[in-house]
């Protein structure tokens, strides 16, 4: 396994539209090892696979307290929603960073598990939220982007600045 480099917000490769998996093999395996250990390493309770510069349909959830409980969604797609609820999100890409975000309250999606095994899961709170946050990496899409122009764009000066920062 392996720690993988998270990419930071505003870098345009956080846009680019992930294209479906056809295989799950090894390769596919490895990935979610290594985001997995990037992800609990972070530490988070999410991440798709565009956060590390890998535009394929992959996403981990775990939002259990001891982060035993590894859900893996491969080629997620929501095929129902109910309701509506806010929540304050934040993003492993978008680092020190937290707004509300208003979005479906319950959703159903279906995937396939890490063996490629298609699956169909219910989802609500923050279990909802997450898989819905990750999709959206998946679709070029970052939380920020639900918030109004003002604050993208301080967001993105602010992440600027601390980029420039640290070199």
């Amino acid at each position: 396994m392996a720690l993988l480099k998270i990419v930071h917000y505003p870098d345009p490769r956080l846009h680019k539209v992930a294209q479906p998996i056809a295989t799950v093999d090894d390769e596919i395996r490895t990935l979610v090892a290594d985001m997995a250990e990037t992800m609990y390493a972070a530490p988070g309770i999410g991440l798709a696979a565009t956060q590390v510069d890998r535009h394929v349909r992959l996403i981990l959830v775990d939002i259990s307290e001891s982060k035993d409980a590894l859900q893996v969604f491969i080629n997620p797609e929501i095929i129902a929603t109910s309701g509506q609820s806010e929540h304050e999100e934040g993003c492993l890409s978008v680092p020190g960073i937290y707004d509300t975000v208003t979005r479906p309250e319950r959703i159903r999606v279906r995937a396939l598990d890490s063996r490629g095994q298609p699956f169909e899961r219910e989802a609500d709170g923050l279990l909802a939220v997450c898989i819905q946050h990750e999709i959206d990496h998946l679709d070029g899409k970052v939380f920020v982007e639900y918030l109004s122009r003002l604050k993208q764009e301080r967001i993105r000066k602010k992440l600027l600045k601390q980029a420039r920062e640290v070199m």
